[in-house]
């Protein structure tokens, strides 16, 4: 077995391993520097200018709630937290941009970075100073660990096809997407 081929079979094997269960939990967090091209699906927000805040929930492969309703241009405070018991991710993008970013997931997977329940802070520092990335830092995305909870505030574009997925190997690809709702009025509860 050589060295490149070693984490290629790491890789699969924690695909494996995922996605078979519907209860994961999520690892430390943060958000990608630029949010991967946010001006087709919004931009980081003002904390001071949330309108409200909404609770998500991530379990093993699905979110609490499955669908949000969001008004064109409203700012949003989403606190999130990873009730599963594997490494999560909320992360706000078209479902291209998700497509994308999970090639860059699953290169933290091969690097040691991204373990099923926990992130390698020393494998992320040396992957960011090898390659430049590695942190997962973008205003977007928070990706946690089980129990972990972060905040992402969001402000949303005027319409568009927006989903909030988890890019960990597998885990998008077993259902772990929810999509957001432009409407003219939230209701109240």
């Amino acid at each position: 077995m050589t060295e490149t081929t070693c984490p290629r079979l790491i890789a699969a094997a924690f695909v494996a391993f995922t996605l078979p269960f519907a209860a994961t939990q999520a690892i430390a967090a943060g958000s990608h520097g630029g949010g991967h091209g946010h001006a087709v699906h919004g931009e980081p927000g003002d904390p001071a200018k949330a309108s409200r805040t909404v609770t998500v929930e991530m379990d093993d492969n699905y979110y609490g709630p499955e669908r949000i309703a969001v008004k064109a241009g409203e700012t949003v405070r989403f606190t999130v937290t990873n009730a599963g018991g594997f490494v999560h991710e909320f992360n706000i993008g078209t479902p291209e941009m998700h497509a994308a970013h999970q090639d860059e997931m699953a290169m933290m997977v091969e690097h040691g970075v991204l373990l099923p329940d926990r992130i390698d802070q020393a494998a992320a520092a040396a992957m960011q100073a090898s390659m430049g990335h590695g942190q997962h830092d973008d205003p977007n995305s928070v990706l946690l660990e089980p129990g972990q909870t972060a905040d992402v505030v969001w402000t949303f574009p005027e319409d568009g096809v927006i989903e909030f997925a988890c890019n960990v190997p597998g885990h998008y690809d077993a259902g772990m997407a929810g999509r957001f709702d432009f409407v003219e009025t939230l209701a109240q509860h």
